[in-house]
């Protein structure tokens, strides 16, 4: 028997009698479970089930309106598991069928005893924990299984695992590339022996770990084959044990080729990969990361601060993918009011709705055949994660209003900038929602951690807003680089960009000067604050801004930081709002102060 923390269960009763709700909850309360809510009838009931997960749930079959059998229904239709224990004063054969089919945990008949609800109820809790903790370790082995396929595709070495007997039990994709290419009798099922003379020494090693059952260290041999001449592989062996028993299941070999530089070794690092620019060896390791995972259809989590290029990193992923000449399809999970996003994401039928007047493809059918990128997927509500997750187990949803599934072929990827592992600790992100996203994470330097990319990004914006303003403006003052380089870009990559092309709107020479950068660069990286009037003022970044009253600033320097934040939002006014540390309506005063509406 499993021990409950009745504490930390969640029960809702739902039966339009107040005095059964009452009692039921004061039964339940002091047994010690708790929070145990309370709903009059199916609408309040269905709204507190989209709202937080429940442990149980208790209801009355019999209410005015919609019956507990259609909350019952309602329940399994969202794809819920809990277990649901109905309660009725009528007790007939139909209604207990019906239950029963819909998988309802038990049936007890009014007057309902304490003794048995209280039973009742330690039961429901206690199977379902159990099937909790199965699914759990369940996910968790398929996380792990995912995770070993995922890197068995990815890496850049040639993995082929054969048994006893020599045969290839398995090989990665860059195995089969290459022997596709190279010597396709090298394939599932054939023994390393007969494949071809030049392959002998391979097996040479494979015989070696069966025979010691040690590995073979790294070595290099030359091998001479038709399809590409004299090269030079380097290779190990090592023996596959398996985990659980210790067992022997035969060996693993890895091998390269060689005679040729990687990429990487022959360029050097790279300035340039798709739209990203930087030379330090935390985007190196970035685009590394892209050109592996770009190949692997696999779900992708893009994590970093806001204005580090996230985006960015999407469109590389879908060019480096096999899906590149699809569709790359955007949605900002923030930009479309809560109502709306449903229709948006998954489509509407028409007349589904108040003004929906024509039917209406959703981004995820847009999608189809190539890649959704789910922007600012922190911010969505729990009924869309639940929509979602669904999605992304069965490839299949329902158009708003309508009845029949849809099924598409879509790579999801996803980003952003809040910490999802604390959303899920908090109980404000689903944790299976997180794990089905984050199968493969890309996290994104701050502009700070950058070592050497400033130069190289401000040189790029130069460049792209002078043709664009039309401008000679040929070179950036060592002092102006200097402020530049000393500031610490709260907005990283897309505040650098606005602060650049501001500074290109003022120049009026061919040198970005320290007078075209905004005040908070110039004064060594202070910032913008509400004061106790509900104004701006400016304080040194990072300082309290509670304590000594900050001295205020120019109406320019206000109007510009303004500006700037508002940019690096872009144009998302709460958000600029926040960033302020001020009212939105004070935002919008100000913004019409200025000129900036």
């Amino acid at each position: 028997m499993i021990d409950l923390d009745k504490s930390e269960t969640r029960i809702l009763v739902v039966d339009d009698e107040e005095s059964l709700r009452l009692t039921f909850q004061m039964f339940l309360g002091r047994e010690g479970y708790g929070p145990v809510e309370t709903a009059s009838t199916f609408e309040e009931a269905i709204g507190l089930i989209e709202q937080q997960t429940f442990d149980l749930i208790i209801s009355d079959i019999v209410m005015e309106g919609a019956s507990g059998i259609d909350l019952l229904r309602r329940v399994r239709e969202l794809g819920l598991e809990c277990p649901v224990v109905m309660v009725t004063g009528y007790p007939n054969i139909n209604t207990a069928s019906e239950a029963v089919r819909l998988g309802a945990f038990d049936y007890l008949a009014k007057p309902v005893k304490k003794a048995d609800l209280l039973r009742t109820a330690r039961m429901a809790l206690q199977q379902y924990s159990l099937w909790k903790e199965k699914e759990r370790l369940t996910g968790e082995k398929e996380r792990y299984q995912q995770y070993l396929e995922t890197i068995f595709r990815s890496v850049r070495d040639m993995i082929i695992t054969v048994d006893h007997d020599l045969r290839v039990v398995q090989m990665n994709d860059q195995a089969k590339n290459w022997a596709a290419t190279h010597m396709p009798g090298l394939a599932i099922g054939a023994g390393l022996e007969e494949v071809a003379d030049s392959f002998a020494v391979f097996a040479a090693d494979v015989q070696k770990v069966l025979e010691c059952r040690d590995a073979v260290s790294e070595h290099r041999i030359e091998v001479n084959l038709e399809t590409c001449g004299h090269v030079v592989f380097r290779i190990s062996a090592a023996p596959l044990e398996s985990q659980q028993d210790k067992g022997f299941l035969g060996v693993v070999l890895v091998f390269r080729d060689v005679s040729r530089l990687e990429d990487l070794e022959k360029r050097g690092k790279r300035t340039y990969f798709h739209r990203l620019a930087g030379v330090s060896r935390a985007m190196q390791t970035v685009y590394t990361l892209i050109e592996n995972v770009g190949q692997v259809d696999t779900s992708v989590l893009i994590t970093g601060e806001s204005g580090t290029g996230k985006e960015l990193v999407a469109e590389a992923l879908h060019a480096e993918s096999p899906r590149r000449d699809m569709p790359l399809v955007k949605f900002d999970c923030t930009s479309i009011p809560e109502n709306l996003m449903e229709s948006e994401l998954f489509g509407h039928k028409k007349g589904s709705f108040t003004g929906a007047d024509r039917s209406r493809e959703g981004r995820i059918l847009q999608a189809d055949g190539g890649t959704l990128f789910l922007d600012e997927i922190g911010d969505i509500s729990p009924l869309m994660q639940l929509r979602l997750l669904r999605f992304l187990q069965e490839r299949t949803f329902y158009p708003v209003g309508e009845d029949r599934p849809v099924t598409v072929d879509v790579r999801v990827v996803a980003a952003t900038n809040a910490d999802l592992k604390q959303k899920v600790q908090r109980g404000e992100f689903r944790e299976d929602l997180y794990y089905r996203l984050r199968v493969i994470d890309i996290t994104l330097p701050p502009l700070r951690d950058r070592q050497g990319d400033l130069p190289i990004l401000v040189e790029l914006f130069l460049a792209r807003f002078s043709k664009r303003l039309n401008k000679s403006i040929t070179g950036i003052s060592d002092q102006a680089l200097q402020l530049l380089a000393a500031y610490n870009w709260p907005g990283n990559v897309r505040e650098l960009e606005h602060v650049v092309e501001r500074a290109c709107v003022l120049c009026t020479d061919d040198t970005i000067t320290t007078s075209n950068l905004p005040e908070e660069v110039r004064s060594g990286g202070r910032a913008i604050a509400a004061t106790p009037g509900g104004g701006v003022a400016a304080h040194p970044a990072g300082a309290d801004a509670g304590g000594a009253v900050p001295a205020p600033v120019s109406r320019e320097s206000e109007e510009a930081h303004i500006l700037s934040i508002i940019a690096q939002t872009d144009g998302n006014k709460a958000k600029a709002a926040r960033l302020l540390g001020i009212d939105r309506s004070t935002l919008y005063r100000k913004m019409k102060a200025y000129g900036l509406e």
